[in-house]
Formats: structure tokens, C-alpha cells, sequence
């Protein structure tokens, strides 16, 4: 705890857990993407706040895998568990970019360079399935899922055995008539010898 990581690999987001979630906790999934959070954001120059959740108690939600936040919250926010607070470090090319997002958060200036850059402390607060969806049901679907492709491998494989006993079953056969054919050939030259 404590120690930045570098979730971009160009220190355009860095992350400090500041508090870990429990061991078994969830963290976000494709099965799990919608996710709860509480955050407070605040410009790294200047350290003012200009959005928060704190102040009213409230959650902020959204869906993971679907690009409806900034970068650096899809990159961070599903490293988290549930329960963990962390310190997200962006860059302004994965927040609002160089234009910012006026008034709250300046434009990127030559003469104040990191003036877009954003902190934001984001405790995960939960995380769901789709609406629609459980995690039961999207399992189960997994599962019906990957039944029918084994079923359709199983037909496949089926199919190619039958296809290949046909094959044999020709060849013996053509084997039997070819035996047949030769013996005949060997009896009407016997026959032909005996006169």
C-alpha cells in the first residue's frame, strides 16, 4: 500500500491504494461491469476540488467495456475490489484531453503544464450485472453456451466417424468385388485351361 502503479506504462495513470479491499472481495468483470463508486476529483496544481460524491452521500454509476468515462477510470477502476480506495493520477490525454473540460477543469496551457492533470480518490463501492441479467443467469448462459459447442464438436466429430466408416465400408467393398473379380478371372482361366 502506498506505492504508485503505473496501470498505462507511461505514467499517464498511476494508481495508490490508499485502502485495500478485503481478500474475497469482487472485483468488475464482463460479468460484473456495472459498478458503484463514491470519488472525490481534484485539479493536481492546485488541489481544488471540483467534483465530488462525498459531499451528498451519493454513488456515481456506470458500465465498464463500454468507453462512458474517462480512460483513466476504465483502465483503474477495473484493477479495484470492492471495498478498495484508491488515488488515480491522470494525465490529460486519458481525462478531458488538452481542451479540458471548462470551467471546472482548465485547458492545457504551455505555460501551465500540468494544469489538467486530475486526482481522483475512488472507493469501488459495488459491482453488478448487466440490467436484465444476474451473474447466475450470465453464468448459466456461459455454461449453455459452451454445452452447445461441445455438442456441435461432439456432431462434428460424430459425423467425421460416419463419414469415415462409409469410407472403409466402400473400400471394403470395392476390395470384396475387386477379390470377387479376380477369383472369376482365375476360374474362367482354369476353365479355359482344361479344354
Amino acid at each position: 500500500m502506498g506505492d504508485s502503479i503505473d496501470l498505462s506504462g507511461d505514467g499517464g495513470v498511476l494508481k495508490t491504494i490508499l485502502r485495500k479491499g478485503k481478500v474475497d472481495a469482487i472485483c468488475p468483470s464482463e460479468d460484473l461491469p456495472l459498478v458503484d463508486v463514491q470519488y472525490e476529483g481534484m485539479l493536481a496544481e492546485s488541489g481544488e476540488v471540483f467534483d465530488t460524491t462525498r459531499e451528498d452521500n451519493t454513488v456515481f454509476s456506470f458500465e465498464l467495456w463500454k468507453g462512458s468515462v474517462i480512460q483513466a477510470w476504465e483502465i483503474a477502476v477495473k484493477t479495484m475490489k470492492v471495498g478498495e480506495v484508491a488515488k488515480i493520477t491522470c494525465k490529460p490525454e486519458y481525462a478531458y484531453g488538452s481542451a479540458g473540460s471548462p470551467p471546472d477543469i482548465p485547458p492545457e496551457y504551455p505555460h501551465a503544464l500540468n494544469s489538467a492533470t486530475l486526482i481522483f480518490e475512488v472507493e469501488l463501492v459495488a459491482c453488478k450485472p448487466r440490467k436484465g441479467s444476474s451473474v447466475a443467469g450470465v453464468s448459466e448462459e456461459r455454461a449453455r453456451l459452451e454445452e452447445l459447442k461441445k455438442q456441435r464438436e461432439l456432431a462434428a466429430a460424430a459425423k467425421e466417424d460416419e463419414k469415415k466408416r462409409r469410407e472403409e465400408a466402400k473400400a471394403a467393398a470395392a476390395a470384396r468385388m475387386q477379390a470377387k473379380l479376380e477369383s472369376k478371372k482365375g476360374q474362367v482361366k482354369g476353365k479355359g485351361k482344361a479344354r
